[in-house]
């Protein structure tokens, strides 16, 4: 009995049972203990994290990706505090050889096993007891753990390498190839044709660390469980790790690029420049009127396109009678439009580069909505895909092609035509950085010149302090492999310092996993690309943003 007064008397129970109890009487709770257990909680130890379990799951295109869970020890019992899924991005283009895409799926594979074997082994040794709330020191374990994986994967390159090299000398003993009766003549160097070497040469792929989306994956679960022990949203989390703690009261909402169209390139479609068409509301709408709005078009086009011949007429402003006797007749061939891209949009062949925007302004006009005025255009151009390299060309339309200059050219044709585009992504490669400065030059003023896949990835971005990427108005950031969240906060206050706008892109292989919303509204970003309002994972995500303005809304935090 001594000992174990003396035990509570060293951890003050009784002077603070005696507090709880005076403190209590006066409110009565009707929960009486429950209120007792919340009073005596703040005097318990922080949680700490005591197991990180990794598994394989499948994202909302049917691939391989990672899922890693946070549990924590909390009051003494081990609890499941969250999880997050990571999105991965790949490299490839859409018109890719199958022999490609074979071999970026077996890669996939072998990089979301390798991850599961880091997180389940190494990482989940290395962050037991850390608190979830202190993110950047786990960042920091995080990215030294991986710089050792890349050292060793280097040294063992070099090694495969050596050896190599030892049995090549040996075989140069023995006569070629060339040499032997009735063998193959060698092959003789491909001509490098006069175009191709009027361009820059592409830059090769950044190479991706099998096994790097466990950083990411940790990075961004660590941060998710840092929100719910410290019971506020993740996006405020972030926003406090951003500024340091010192966070204005008013926050803003980033304006969705809403994709609400995807040019096939494949016969018979003959347009191939435009990947994207999407819509931006305007800022003087909520967020809720402007995805409604969006959706009101995307409803208009979809009738317009199941239409032929009517895009001009509306069941609002046309008599149903007259489009009966219109439709009668011969019946139109079921057009591939009703398809749904994995970007969740509508998926058109389009046979011009004004059909997809004439389109667009129809279906406006037929709701009493002007563009440029109650709705903006943006356009995701994916040029580095539409390169021929031995002509030293983009192909914009079926045997269309314009050099970099000509589609400078172009762009500044198109946008003084049609002033309500109000961006270009990726309207050059990231290699033609003299075309970048010129459209800078004739658009700047204009629209917004963004970078996606011309920028570098975000860890070459963070290294390289004087921003690594062609002259534009802003960069696409995607949350993808080794990036961590710490990084994404450094970077995106670099991009403020520069005048750059930050957008928060969803990756094309995307999950259910709507934290990328949070990351976007936390760090500040102008502009968040998540694609369509049609599939799951795409549609998840937008109800976040939604439920993020009510919330700020309520609390009169919503600037």
């Amino acid at each position: 009995r001594q000992e174990a007064a003396e035990y509570y008397r060293d951890h003050r129970v009784p002077q603070r049972m005696e507090e709880a109890l005076n403190a209590l009487f006066p409110l009565r709770p009707a929960d009486l203990y429950g209120e007792l257990a919340n009073y005596f909680s703040k005097f318990s130890k922080p949680p700490v994290i005591c197991k990180l379990v990794g598994r394989k799951v499948i994202d909302g295109v049917g691939q391989p990706t990672l899922e890693v869970e946070i549990y924590c020890t909390v009051k003494n019992y081990e609890k499941r505090i969250c999880s997050t899924v990571m999105s991965f991005h790949s490299q490839i283009s859409e018109n890719a050889l199958p022999e490609t895409t074979e071999a970026d799926e077996k890669e996939r594979n072998d990089s979301v096993n390798t991850a599961v074997e880091w997180v389940n082994d190494s990482l989940n040794t290395m962050l037991r007891d850390l608190k979830p709330t202190d993110q950047c020191k786990v960042d920091e374990m995080l990215g030294d753990y991986f710089t050792k994986q890349a050292e060793f994967k280097k040294e063992i390159e070099k090694q495969e390498e050596a050896a190599a090299e030892v049995t090549l000398a040996l075989t140069s003993c023995t006569p070629s190839a060339t040499a032997l009766p009735g063998g193959k003549k060698a092959a003789k160097p491909e001509k490098v044709s006069a175009a191709e070497r009027m361009i820059p040469p592409a830059e090769p792929i950044e190479s991706v660390l099998c096994g790097s989306l466990a950083i990411g994956a940790t990075s961004l679960a660590i941060a998710k469980a840092g929100a719910t022990i410290s019971r506020i949203p993740l996006y405020l989390h972030i926003a406090l790790m951003k500024h340091d703690q010192d966070l204005h009261k008013e926050m803003t909402l980033p304006l969705p690029m809403v994709t609400v169209l995807n040019c096939e390139k494949i016969p018979p479609a003959k347009l191939k420049l435009m990947k994207e068409v999407m819509l931006i509301p305007p800022v003087q709408l909520s967020l809720k009127q402007g995805i409604e709005r969006v959706l009101d078009i995307q409803k208009e086009m979809t009738r317009l396109l199941e239409s032929p011949g009517k895009v001009q007429s509306s069941p609002r402003l046309a008599d149903s009678k007259k489009g009966k006797a219109h439709n009668t007749g011969k019946k139109a061939p079921p057009r591939a439009l009703k398809r749904i891209s994995h970007l969740g949009c509508l998926i058109t062949a389009c046979d011009n580069l004004e059909q997809p925007l004439l389109l667009m302004q129809a279906a406006c006009n037929n709701l009493g909505l002007e563009l440029g005025t109650d709705m903006y255009l943006a356009i995701n151009c994916a040029a580095h895909e539409l390169m021929d390299y031995v002509k030293g060309k983009y192909e914009i339309l079926t045997g269309m092609f314009k050099s970099p200059d000509e589609m400078v050219d172009m762009y500044v044709e198109l946008i003084n035509k049609f002033p309500f585009i109000i961006a270009l992504i990726d309207p050059l490669r990231k290699e033609d950085r003299q075309q970048w400065n010129n459209i800078c030059c004739a658009l700047g003023s204009k629209c917004y010149l963004i970078a996606e896949d011309a920028a570098t990835c975000i860890s070459k971005l963070k290294t390289d302090q004087n921003i690594n990427i062609p002259t534009c108005s802003g960069v696409v950031l995607k949350y993808i492999n080794q990036t961590k969240v710490s990084d994404l906060t450094e970077l995106t206050g670099l991009l403020d310092g520069q005048r750059h706008i930050t957008i928060l892109g969803s990756p094309d292989g995307e999950s259910s996993d709507d934290s990328l919303v949070d990351l976007a509204v936390g760090l500040g970003a102008r502009f968040i690309k998540l694609g369509g309002l049609s599939r799951g994972e795409r549609v998840t995500k937008y109800n976040r943003l939604l439920a993020i303005e009510e919330e700020l809304a309520k609390n009169r935090t919503l600037r």
